[in-house]
């Protein structure tokens, strides 16, 4: 890219001294970039042009495009924040800050700074145990794929590494609260990096795709800026299912000519049919995207070829009013589908986005979707919170951009209860980027949490408090288990006792109490402000017991501390007893280090042929049944054939029913799941007898897609009954969870593994 490529796309209101700004802002990169590389070969300057040319084009401030030129000056060069503060000024010294990785690791010990003086840098041993089960999608770089590294247990570090780049994350995300620009230049960045990714080996391009998925498009997402959403999703999704992508791609380039024409005959009609009604309006075709589509399969398990609505329009106008006349005119031409209409103009989604949705059947009987929204609504949709900057430029105080801003805020709330970045990221993940449930207080006031979202997480959303002292809830008047996840319209009210604590069952993930980060953070918080030696006594007892239920007594307690980068036993306790370091984890890593205490019996060769679910195109999670017309088992050659609401259909590919079929196109290819290896463990349940026991418990192991291989029932005196089971389990964490599970059952005295001589 030539500079005055950059210079064209600037925007129109820019002042000289913008302009000039811009340019100093080039010179200065140029000269510290000189002599840099990408891995396409060309200057690493082009990089910093084309951020900067991204920005231009959402019409970003000055400063900000400025800040997208020297965004890596400080990570590469050998300028400093300093010389940025001292020619620049300090709001662009900020701005490039908040997007530059750390080299070093800020003071965030669960433990306590001891262990940081006792390791000899900080943090050189990375979040206690965390790095166990952190995604490995976002185990890396931010952005360019430089100094990726694949988890590597065991080797601190590597796992420092690892932890610098989750703080990274955590800065940038963090500086949003601040300054919202801060996250747009990193999409930026991360966008034109996307559109180089080809030049990276393939598992680097998988692991930076992933993270793109995981991350980056969903906060895009989140912030309501479209333009950079599907792209980011797209140019991903290309290198996470390199084969699902091109087939996708082949079949909407097969259909496009006659896609085209189509399009271009119901927008004509469109047009005229709103002309006669006196209303000015844009209509036009609505380019489906590529990973829209993929999503849109999976959510209803059909192949491409059942995907009838891959045809929208949009309809933009001037007034909200007129809104309402075109769905009107849609609707009385053409019949809606029952389900289809969405008004998010009453009813605005979490960023701010407003538009009315709506399919109907068209004149040739196949779905059409139609947008409507007026054209201030289209520049949000499609910049969301960037708009401020593109269309409302000199406008000195802004109460939507303000409204936004403040939501950006109390999305990030919850991290000033949260002291490392793994915990940090993990919240994002799951308050932030996850889709939405609304909920209602008793007095009429809505509530927006993660879909997923127990009453639990409604008291700790309302106030800490009452989220400490919740001991039961209502929903709809009736009384729920704590576990219940909240839908969309409930009622939700708290029922709290006068004093007392949250329970350590809450922290259990086996249980399904807690769903959001932001109430698993307050409970640990309050966890930790209990005395340290009450906490060692509470998490002495929980490992200990679950070591022996698991039938591990014999593990090196030692061995395991110094192995999760804790100092001494105790400190490994503490962290334990304030729910820091759930035990679950603990069990997830003792196979690791422990191989020989952790060794599950052998399974025998019908164990090991046991079957994963059915792929279909490759897809794992379509929802699938077997045929009973002729049974397909296990290594029959099969294929699917895709119903009407009940997903696919197995059959074997000899099936009278299936060479009969004459619509070929639903039917499509699946293979059956990879071999999955159970291992024979026999556990013990002791328990109060009581009506629908033993259902309660095959309800679980089923839950858990187990098998039960021998059973004996004991009845004892006094009413006690002792169940002897034996499962087969994949490992030894599962049969922890399982073990769990069981436990919490009503009456349910202990479950543990049997010891054997």
């Amino acid at each position: 890219m030539e500079f005055e490529q950059l210079l064209a796309q600037l925007p129109e209101s820019y002042t000289q001294a913008d302009r000039e700004l811009v340019e100093r802002a080039y010179r200065v990169a140029v000269k510290a970039h000189e002599g840099q590389k990408r891995a396409s070969g060309e200057p690493y300057i082009n990089h910093c042009m084309s951020v900067a040319a991204i920005l231009a084009d959402l019409r970003m401030p000055a400063v900000v495009v400025a800040a997208g030129l020297l965004h890596d000056t400080v990570e590469d060069t050998e300028i400093t924040l300093d010389d940025l503060r001292r020619d620049f000024g300090n709001e662009i010294a900020a701005l490039v800050d908040g997007v530059t990785k750390l080299t070093s690791l800020p003071h965030v010990s669960r433990v306590g700074k001891a262990r940081d003086s006792d390791n000899g840098a900080e943090g050189e041993r990375g979040p206690v145990g965390e790095e166990a089960t952190a995604p490995p999608e976002l185990e890396g770089d931010d952005g360019d794929g430089e100094g990726r590294v694949p988890v590597m247990l065991g080797r601190p570090r590597a796992r420092k590494r690892q932890v610098l780049a989750y703080e990274t994350l955590r800065k940038t995300l963090l500086a949003m609260g601040e300054d919202v620009r801060v996250v747009i230049i990193k999409l930026a960045d991360r966008l034109h990096n996307m559109r180089t990714l080809g030049y990276l080996p393939e598992a680097k391009r998988r692991r930076i795709a992933q993270e793109t998925l995981d991350v980056f498009a969903p906060l895009a997402n989140r912030l309501g800026i479209w333009q950079i959403k599907w792209q980011l999703e797209d140019l991903a999704f290309r290198y996470v299912a390199p084969d699902i992508y091109k087939d996708i791609a082949e079949k909407l380039e097969e259909r496009r000519t006659e896609r085209e024409q189509q399009l271009a005959e119901i927008t004509a009609r469109v047009r005229k049919l709103l002309e006669s009604a006196g209303i000015e309006a844009q209509v036009y075709g609505r380019p489906k995207h590529i990973y829209s589509i993929y999503r849109k399969m999976q959510r209803k398990g059909v192949p491409f070829k059942a995907i009838n609505d891959i045809r929208g329009i949009r309809v933009i106008v001037d007034e909200v009013g007129q809104c309402y006349q075109v769905l009107g005119i849609i609707h009385t031409h053409w019949r809606p589908i029952p389900g289809e209409f969405d008004d998010y103009i009453a009813n605005p989604k979490e960023n701010f986005y407003q538009s009315l949705h709506t399919t109907v059947i068209y004149d040739d009987g196949q779905p059409l979707e139609v947008q409507i929204r007026t054209h201030e609504m289209h520049q949000h949709a499609e910049y969301g919170i960037a708009a401020h900057w593109r269309y409302k430029e000199g406008v000195p105080y802004d109460p939507d951009f303000e409204a936004k801003v403040q939501w950006l805020r109390q999305l990030m709330e919850w991290q000033q209860d949260v002291e490392d970045a793994f915990e940090f990221m993990e919240g994002m993940r799951s308050d932030v980027f996850t889709d939405r449930v609304y909920v209602f207080t008793p007095k009429g006031d809505i509530i927006d949490l993660p879909a997923g979202s127990t009453p639990i997480d409604f008291a700790y959303h309302i106030h800490t408090e009452i989220g400490h002292r919740c001991r039961g809830a209502r929903v709809n008047g009736k009384l729920v288990p704590l576990s219940t996840p909240l839908k969309n319209g409930d009622v939700v009210e708290i029922i709290t006792a006068k004093r007392g604590g949250p329970s350590r069952d809450w922290l259990n993930p086996s249980l399904g109490l807690v769903k959001t980060q932001r109430a698993r953070s307050k409970i640990r918080r309050w966890f930790r402000q209990q005395a340290r030696e009450q906490n060692l006594a509470h998490g002495r007892a929980l490992l200990e017991k679950e070591l022996k239920r698991l039938a591990l007594e014999q593990v090196n307690l030692e061995r395991l501390a110094r192995d999760l980068g804790y100092a001494q036993v105790d400190d490994l306790f503490v962290a334990v007893g304030t729910g820091d370091l759930p035990v679950s984890r603990i069990v997830s890593r003792l196979s690791e280090i422990e191989p020989e205490q952790t060794e599950l019996p052998a399974p025998s060769p019908q164990e090991v042929e046991a079957q994963g679910e059915v792929a279909v195109m490759g897809v794992r999670g379509v929802h699938t049944h077997l045929a009973q017309c002729c049974n397909p088992a296990p290594g029959d050659p099969i294929v699917g054939y895709v119903t009407r609401g009940r997903g696919v259909t197995i059959h074997r590919q000899d099936c009278p029913n299936i060479l009969s079929v004459k619509e070929k196109e639903r039917l499509i290819q699946v293979t059956w799941g990879h071999p999955v290896a159970l291992y024979p463990v026999p556990i013990v349940v002791r328990a109060v007898d009581r009506e629908g026991l033993m259902k309660d418990i095959s309800i679980i192991i089923a839950d858990e897609g187990l098998s039960i291989q021998n059973v004996r029932i004991n009845f004892e005196s006094d009413g006690l009954v002792v169940v002897e089971l034996v499962i087969g389990v994949k490992d030894i964490a599962q049969l922890s969870h399982v073990l769990n599970r069981i436990e919490n059952l009503p009456n349910v005295l202990s479950a543990y593994r049997k010891r054997t001589t």
